[in-house]
C-alpha cells in the first residue's frame, strides 16, 4: 500500500442535491459519507435534513432531524452517525433505499465534528477533542484548544486508529495528534485557510477542504505536508465545506457554502 500516492484528478462534474421540501435555499453542505453500497449521505445544514444519493447522484430519498446537522460520519455498511448543533448524536440507517431515524444521544457540548473507529467516536466541540463510547459515555477528553471558537473544528481518523486529524479552522492549521490526544505535527500552507472538513480514504490519504482558500488538498498520511491541490478556485471550487472519498468509483466528493450542488472528481 502506497500511503502518500499523489491524487491526480481527471475532470469534474456537479449534481443538484436540491429536493422540493426544502425550505431554505441558502445551502451549507457540511458533511458528505460515501456507503460501501456506492450510496452517497449528505449533510444539508440549512434544510435540517440528511439527503441520501443514488449512484448516480440523484437524491433518492431523505429523513429532517431535529438540529442543524454539522457532521457525518460512517459506523457500518448502513448507518452513519450524524452531529446536530447543540441537539447531540443522530444515528441514521439506510433500509429499503429509505433513510430511517434511529436512536439518538443528547451531549454537553455543541458537536461541530464526529468521526468514528472500531466502535470509538471522536466527537470536537470547537475547543476541544473528546472519544465518547457508542452509548454517549465520555470516555475522555483527548486535546482542547480554547484560542478561537473553531480551533478544535472537524476530526478524522487514520484507518489503523493511531492518528487523528484536527483542523483548526480559526488559525489555519491542520493538526495531527496521537490517539491518547499528544500532539504530533502542525501543518500550515497557503491552501489551508480556514480548513473545514477532512476525510481520511482507506489508504490512509488525507484530504483537506478549506473554505476561505476555496482549496481541496492531498495531505500526506502523518499531516506534515502537502502533496497536491486538487481543486481550486479555477475550477469552480467556491467555499468548500464538506470531503470523501468513493472506494467504489475512485472519485472525491465535495459540498460547498451556499450552493446545492456537489463537486464530484473523477481521479485518473
Amino acid at each position: 500500500m502506497i500511503l502518500d500516492k499523489v491524487m491526480n484528478v481527471k475532470r469534474k462534474s456537479e449534481y443538484n442535491v436540491k429536493i422540493p421540501s426544502d425550505r431554505n435555499q441558502t445551502f451549507h453542505l457540511e458533511g458528505i459519507c460515501s456507503l460501501p453500497s456506492g450510496q452517497v449521505i449528505v449533510a444539508d445544514h440549512s434544510n435540517k435534513k440528511v439527503k441520501l444519493l443514488d449512484k448516480s447522484y440523484n437524491v433518492s430519498g431523505h429523513c429532517d432531524v431535529s438540529g442543524h446537522p454539522s457532521d457525518i460520519c460512517q459506523i457500518t455498511s448502513s448507518e452513519v452517525a450524524v452531529t446536530l448543533y447543540g441537539e447531540g448524536v443522530q444515528f441514521i440507517s439506510v433500509s429499503n433505499g429509505q433513510l430511517v431515524n434511529g436512536r439518538k444521544f443528547k451531549l454537553p457540548l455543541v458537536a461541530t465534528g464526529i468521526a468514528h473507529h472500531l466502535g470509538a467516536l471522536y466527537i470536537t466541540s470547537g475547543t476541544a477533542l473528546y472519544h465518547y463510547n457508542m452509548t454517549g459515555t465520555l470516555v475522555k477528553k483527548l486535546y482542547e484548544d480554547t484560542g478561537g471558537a473553531c480551533a478544535v473544528f472537524k476530526c478524522a481518523v487514520s484507518p489503523d486508529g493511531e492518528r487523528i486529524f484536527v483542523t483548526n479552522h480559526t488559525n489555519h492549521k491542520l493538526l495531527t495528534l496521537a490517539k491518547d490526544g499528544a500532539v504530533l505535527s502542525t501543518f500550515t500552507d497557503s491552501d489551508l485557510q480556514q480548513p473545514h472538513c477532512l476525510h481520511v480514504t482507506p489508504a490512509g490519504q488525507v484530504l483537506v477542504c478549506a473554505a476561505s482558500s476555496n482549496t481541496v488538498i492531498q495531505v500526506d498520511h502523518e499531516g506534515r505536508k502537502k502533496l497536491a491541490t486538487l481543486a481550486s478556485n479555477k475550477d469552480g471550487v467556491r467555499g468548500p465545506l464538506s470531503v470523501c472519498y468513493t472506494t467504489n468509483t475512485d472519485q472525491i466528493i465535495v459540498g460547498q457554502n451556499n450552493n446545492n450542488k456537489i463537486i464530484v472528481m473523477e481521479l485518473q
